[in-house]
């Protein structure tokens, strides 16, 4: 694996985080909401934004990591 296969894998990464981390924001705050019966709170809305953003960080760099070595080939052999 050489840089290229780097710089890809973190400029797919770095396009999908948003998307993704919006997302599982979302839904996550609908699942919440819907289990505790009312409107969450500025902190709990904040925390359950920076969970997802490290969800989502772990998530596309795997996803990208993983669909980058099948672009190239690598897993093929």
């Amino acid at each position: 694996m050489n840089s290229m296969f780097y710089l890809w894998v973190a400029l797919l990464a770095i396009m999908l985080f948003l998307p993704v981390s919006n997302i599982i924001w979302v839904t996550s705050v609908r699942r919440l909401q819907r289990k505790l019966g009312r409107e969450l709170a500025a902190g709990e809305l904040q925390g359950q934004k920076n969970r997802a953003r490290f969800i989502s960080l772990i998530l596309v760099t795997l996803f990208s990591w993983f669909f980058n070595l099948s672009i190239s080939g690598a897993i093929h052999g």
